[in-house]
């Protein structure tokens, strides 16, 4: 992969997304790639505590507050929209990548693999989600449409194949947030 792609991993709660997605980063950046992920959370969340100085900068009402060490670097930012930033300008904040791995975000992804737990009792999402192009799955048999790529959710290297032939060009961006 020499242009940045990009691949979702999607499904139900509780399938197994991220322990699939830290399997899959793990094995595609022994390969040599660079692999960056994104994750979307469904409620807010927080990365700093209260009495911290990062904490107190934000509540003094600082729009962006940056924290580094010697090893790490993280840039938070507070939204004043109320509309979630855009998956393509997420993307734009970040180094360039061979490969990023998007949990979550589902109806904004060029392609996806969905993992599909039958034994969960919750309802496929291929269906009504026509980017999907595969579904990882630990059942030993399902009926799937044509088109449908079947992988063996525990086959963590045809998983990573697959990945690497189906990954898509990331979306245009549009502004940053």
């Amino acid at each position: 992969m020499r242009q940045a792609a990009i691949m979702g991993i999607t499904g139900r709660s509780g399938a197994g997304k991220t322990t699939l997605l830290v399997r899959l980063v793990a094995m595609l950046a022994g390969q040599g790639l660079r692999v960056s992920t994104i994750k979307h959370a469904h409620h807010g969340f927080d990365m700093d505590r209260p009495g911290k100085d990062s904490h107190r900068h934000r509540a003094a009402g600082a729009r962006e507050v940056l924290v580094a060490s010697d090893t790490r670097w993280a840039l938070l930012h507070e939204s004043e929209a109320p509309t979630p930033p855009a998956l393509p300008d997420l993307i734009a904040r970040m180094t360039p990548a061979d490969l990023i791995l998007v949990e979550g975000f589902r109806a904004a992804l060029p392609v996806a693999i969905e993992i599909y737990r039958p034994a969960l009792g919750k309802d496929p999402l291929w269906p009504a989600t026509p980017h999907i192009a595969a579904i990882a799955t630990d059942a030993p048999t399902l009926d799937l449409p044509p088109g449908l790529a079947r992988l063996d959710l525990n086959d963590t290297a045809a998983i990573a194949g697959f990945v690497r032939a189906h990954a898509r060009p990331c979306p245009p961006t549009g502004h940053a947030p």
